[in-house]
């Protein structure tokens, strides 16, 4: 099941007695905490209310509190988070959980109880006895990361419903800045909204001096005036890094692993990969590679091979202390001109 229909589902008070909420999305995750706990008007101190951390409490407790009546309303609800035990994934330090009493309360659970597992897992070790018992007795919430366009569309629906216009080359940076990812995208929108409440606009200039930039976020910036010859704009950038304290040997750490993804992303688009493909080699994000894709669309493949090699060069004389490290990235960066 999907989170929208999931909350429809739970807003509705159709409820099922064992869920599995499985997905790293956190924000996702969280929509489906906030609904059930609405839903039944639960407080995080209400006694019909109990959470449990399975890396830390065992089973027999999670157990213990599903089989206890709820107090004076029509359910408990019990949240248990990070199970690990459902997983390939062996952990230390952990209780003795007994999963046969688990398996046996997942093929009869108690009715007056909403038990909850979140496991903020790709996916479960299905070989074990207890992680089928749960695919098949409870109900499946899916929150594993959107893709590039499910973001963009679940950004658009939140700014359409807030009432908020965004100007679109001011969403496109919001995009980046935030690398597609929904959770980081909308705990930064919920500020931009609020800023907006007023003017009900978004311009280049608000995502500009809202949204703090990463070192990666400069140095993809710093890249990009590099291959378009923006000298002067790539020598201020530099000169601000340093200001804000950054070390000239990581800038061009950095810098050389973006010039290195670019050059691997040219080779095998000039093999006939396509992004998908190229992620699963790469094994990067997938928005790095579709925006190193487009780059490497109008860059000489000599172009980069002759960056990579003066980078390598760079990071070598700097570690040995051959040339001062500021004026070598200097020179490097005025040879663009």
């Amino acid at each position: 099941m999907d989170v929208q229909r999931a909350i429809q589902e739970i807003h509705k008070q159709n409820f099922q007695a064992v869920y599995l909420v499985l997905g790293t999305e956190e924000y996702l995750q969280d929509q489906i905490r906030t609904a059930f706990t609405e839903s039944l008007q639960l407080a995080k101190d209400d006694l019909n209310f109990a959470q449990f951390d399975l890396e830390e409490e065992s089973v027999d407790d999670l157990l213990d509190e599903a089989e206890s009546m709820p107090f004076f309303g029509d359910y408990r609800l019990v949240f248990a988070d990070h199970p690990a035990f459902l997983t390939a994934e062996k952990k230390s330090h952990t209780p003795e959980h007994n999963l046969d009493r688990m398996a046996n309360y997942l093929k009869d659970p108690a009715a007056t109880t909403i038990l909850v597992f979140f496991a903020d897992y790709d996916k479960l070790d299905q070989r074990k006895k207890v992680s089928k018992y749960l695919k098949k007795y409870g109900e499946t919430i899916d929150t594993q990361p959107l893709n590039e366009a499910q973001v963009r569309r679940f950004l658009q629906q939140t700014l359409t419903n807030a009432e908020i216009r965004m100007d679109r080359k001011a969403f496109e940076l919001f995009i980046r800045l935030t690398k597609a990812n929904l959770s980081k995208a909308m705990k930064e929108l919920d500020k931009l909204i609020l800023f907006a409440s007023q003017s009900k606009h978004i311009s280049v200039t608000d995502i500009e001096n809202l949204l703090p930039k990463t070192l990666e976020d400069n140095i993809f910036d710093l890249t990009n005036n590099v291959l378009n010859k923006k000298t002067s704009q790539a020598l201020q950038l530099y000169q601000d890094l340093l200001i804000q304290g950054e070390e000239t040997i990581k800038i061009n750490a950095i810098l050389l692993s973006q010039i290195r993804l670019y050059l691997q992303t040219a080779l095998l688009v000039k093999e006939g990969y396509q992004q998908g493909k190229i992620v699963q080699i790469l094994k990067v994000h997938p928005y790095r590679v579709k925006l190193a894709m487009q780059e490497v669309r109008h860059i000489e493949l000599t172009t980069l091979i002759d960056l990579y090699d003066e980078l390598i060069e760079n990071d070598y004389k700097i570690k040995t202390g051959q040339m001062d490290k500021e004026f070598l990235f200097e020179l490097f960066l005025l040879k663009r001109a």
